[in-house]
C-alpha cells in the first residue's frame, strides 16, 4: 500500500513541478519583455522551444498524410496565435489575473461538451469569478480600473478562446505520436509568431547576449512542463490530472506576487478562487459521467 501511495505521489509532485515551472519561468520572461517587447520574448521562448522538442523527438523519422499536415498546421496555427497573445495579456496585467480568465476558454469547451444541470453551477461560479475579477463598477472601483488594462482584459479573452480552439484541433491529432506532433506544432507556431513579433520589435530582436536568458525561458516554461505532465498523464487518471492543474491560477498569482511583486486585492484572489472551483468542479463531474473533457490538456503557454 505504502508503495502505491509513493508511485502516485510522485506523478502528483510532477504536475505540481510543471505549474511551478511554467508560471516561474513566465514570471521571469516578463522580465524581458522591455528588451524584447511580448511579442518578441513569445517568438524567443516558442522558437527555442521547437528546437528543443526537434531535437528530442525527431518528428522527420514518421510519415504523414495530408490530412495529418493539415491538424497540424491548424494546431501550431492556433498554439503560436495562443502563445502571442497570452504574453501581450501579461505584458498588461498581473499574471494570476491572466490565467484565471484564460481558464475561461477550456472551461467553456468542457461545459459546452456536457448536458447536465449542475453546469449551470459552473457557469455561474467562473460568472462570479470574473465579476470579482474584473472592474465591472468603474466608479467603485476606480483604482482598480487604472490596474486593469481594457487592452490587456481583451487580450486575455482572446487567449481564453484561442485556448478552448487549442483543445478542439488538439483533439484532431491525439492519434499521432504526442511529442512528435508538439514538435512539429511548435514549430508552425514559431513561424506564425514570427512576422508579428518582427512587427512589434524589429530590430530589438536581434540580441544574441539575450540568447541565454531566452532558453532558460523556454527550458523552464515549455521544456520542463512539458516533459512532467507527459510523465504524470501516463501515470494519473484525467481528473486527478485536472484537478491538480486546476492551481495554475492561484501558483501563477503567486509567482506574480513575490517574483513581480503584482499584488492582487482580496477579492481577486476571491474572483481566482471562483475559476479555480468551477475547474475543479467541471473536471470531477466529468469524471462521474465520463465525459469527453479535455479542459485539462497539458500546458501550451
Amino acid at each position: 500500500m505504502t508503495g502505491g501511495r509513493n508511485l502516485n505521489l510522485l506523478p502528483m509532485l510532477a504536475v505540481v513541478g510543471s505549474i511551478i515551472s511554467l508560471t516561474v519561468g513566465t514570471s521571469f520572461g516578463k522580465q524581458l519583455f522591455p528588451l524584447l517587447g511580448p511579442g518578441g520574448t513569445a517568438l524567443y521562448r516558442v522558437f527555442l522551444a521547437a528546437l528543443l522538442l526537434l531535437v528530442i523527438w525527431r518528428p522527420w523519422k514518421e510519415q504523414y498524410s495530408r490530412q495529418d499536415w493539415k491538424g497540424l498546421i491548424q494546431f501550431g496555427l492556433i498554439l503560436g496565435l495562443m502563445n502571442f497573445f497570452f504574453y501581450q495579456t501579461i505584458a498588461r496585467l498581473p499574471l494570476g489575473i491572466a490565467i484565471a480568465i484564460e481558464f475561461t476558454g477550456p472551461l467553456t469547451v468542457a461545459i459546452m461538451l456536457s448536458r447536465r444541470f449542475i453546469d449551470f453551477v459552473w457557469v455561474g461560479m467562473t460568472t462570479t469569478g470574473l465579476c470579482l475579477l474584473l472592474p465591472l463598477d468603474t466608479k467603485a472601483n476606480a483604482s482598480l480600473s487604472l490596474g486593469l488594462d481594457p487592452l490587456g482584459l481583451f487580450f486575455a479573452f482572446v487567449s481564453a478562446l484561442l485556448w478552448g480552439l487549442y483543445i478542439v484541433f488538439g483533439k484532431r491529432i491525439t492519434h499521432l505520436h504526442s511529442g512528435r506532433s508538439t514538435a512539429l506544432g511548435m514549430t508552425v507556431a514559431a513561424l506564425i509568431i514570427l512576422p508579428m513579433a518582427v512587427h512589434e520589435s524589429g530590430a530589438k530582436l536581434y540580441q544574441p547576449q539575450l540568447f541565454f536568458a531566452a532558453l532558460g525561458l523556454a527550458i523552464a516554461s515549455s521544456a520542463i512542463p512539458y516533459s512532467l505532465e507527459m510523465y504524470a498523464l501516463k501515470k494519473l487518471p484525467k481528473h486527478t490530472f485536472g484537478i491538480l492543474l486546476s492551481l495554475e491560477p492561484a501558483v501563477g498569482a503567486l509567482a506574480g506576487l513575490l517574483i513581480l511583486h503584482e499584488v492582487l486585492t482580496f477579492s481577486q484572489w476571491l474572483g481566482i478562487a471562483c475559476v479555480m472551483s468551477a475547474s475543479i468542479g467541471t473536471t470531477f463531474a466529468a469524471k462521474q459521467e465520463k465525459a469527453p473533457l479535455d479542459a485539462v490538456a497539458p500546458d501550451a503557454l
